[in-house]
């Protein structure tokens, strides 16, 4: 048998193995020959670029970002006093350390409660490594924020921008600066992963529209400020989710919406200053045991805008049982079924406001108009 040449087919035509070997090899030199020219090229590029001075968009703005913002971010360190057993010397035991920020250039400083929980001295240090003995002027322990206050020179209080959290979008940049670990001044970016979010605070109240990130939060970073891409403060970050108790990517931070709210209250009053119906309720623990679908109403102050509409509370039979009197299921159409439900619509209100308070009392609805007052 003699030698017989292979053949393909291609579009119809009879063509030579060895015709299509050599396209194929043809059309990978070239594409070696590109590949060769455009990473010359490339490194011909960053060898004549300085990398000191090259930034891209987002790492110019980070580095701003930061620049402004970490001469405002304070290191808190938590101490309480403890006599020797031995010695009867009294000695100072660090019992934790977290994040904070300058507020105003009267040295206010904000942090979260939970980070001067049971102190008895607190310690603030600056960027410039300075340091400073706090004051507490206020706490909301319900909402997770306190404000200390140091006397330092006008020219070390540096403050932030405050933003407006409700601008907030799924997806925009977010940087967190604080002290995690005690490393000072540690910057962390990420985005925002999740809106109006729900967490509890050290006294189980819910803290609501919290502001969920993956920018790394850590131990240490507690109390200090969520920025957004213009360096203005969004928020206060606060809790990690996290089974190992180091970042796994979801950290949550209080809105500036709610701490601007709060912090001139604590600054002022020295607690959350909420207009108050004039009412004693029953336990949120005591309204689940029983399955209340509502809040009862135990005790009516004397003179309080309560009073004044009608409300009653409990109240005994002429055989000594004790009666419910108003159960109030609805403040202004807002169904509230606990305290902290009444609470959160009351915060929407300032002293001197009237609301419409719907009740069950005997399995009857009854609407009141009532003027808020100041709490005693």
């Amino acid at each position: 048998m003699g030698h017989q040449k292979v053949l393909k087919i291609h579009n119809n035509h009879i063509v030579h193995a060895a015709w299509v070997r050599n396209a194929v090899l043809v059309r990978r030199v070239a594409a070696i020959c590109w590949l060769v020219i455009t990473l010359a090229g490339a490194n011909a590029w960053a060898e004549q670029v300085d990398y000191g001075s090259f930034k891209t968009e987002d790492e110019a703005n980070n580095i701003e970002i930061f620049q402004q913002a970490s001469p405002a971010v304070v290191y808190v360190t938590n101490t309480q006093l403890q006599r020797d057993f031995f010695s009867l010397n009294i000695m100072e035991i660090p019992q934790g350390s977290g994040s904070g920020f300058i507020w105003d250039q009267q040295g206010h400083i904000v942090t979260n409660f939970h980070v001067i929980q049971g102190a008895n001295r607190i310690t603030i240090t600056l960027q410039d490594h300075s340091e400073w003995e706090a004051e507490l002027v206020g706490a909301a322990p319900g909402k997770d924020l306190a404000v200390l206050k140091i006397k330092a020179p006008l020219e070390k209080l540096k403050t932030l921008p405050l933003g407006d959290s409700k601008l907030l979008q799924v997806g925009r940049k977010v940087l967190a600066i604080g002290n995690p670990f005690g490393l000072d001044t540690t910057l962390t970016v990420g985005v925002v992963s999740a809106l109006g979010r729900e967490i509890d605070s050290i006294t189980q109240r819910k803290i609501k529209g919290v502001i969920q990130t993956d920018a790394a939060i850590n131990p240490g970073n507690s109390g200090g400020p969520l920025l957004n891409s213009l360096g203005q403060l969004v928020g206060v970050n606060t809790a990690i989710y996290s089974p190992s108790g180091v970042s796994v990517g979801i950290g949550f931070a209080i809105p500036a919406n709610t701490v601007s709210k709060i912090v001139p209250q604590l600054i002022q009053y020295g607690r959350v200053y909420r207009p108050v119906l004039g009412i004693e309720t029953a336990t949120d623990n005591w309204i689940k045991r029983y399955q209340v679908k509502g809040v009862p109403v135990v005790r009516v102050q004397r003179g309080s805008g309560a009073e004044k509409a009608g409300l009653k509370g409990v109240r005994k039979n002429r055989l000594g049982d004790l009666l419910f009197g108003d159960i109030i299921v609805a403040v202004d159409n807002v169904p509230v079924r606990s305290n902290d439900e009444l609470l959160t619509v009351l915060e929407r209100h300032k002293i001197g406001d009237v609301v419409t308070v719907h009740s069950d009392r005997d399995r009857e609805i009854l609407e009141f108009k009532i003027e808020l007052l100041a709490p005693e």
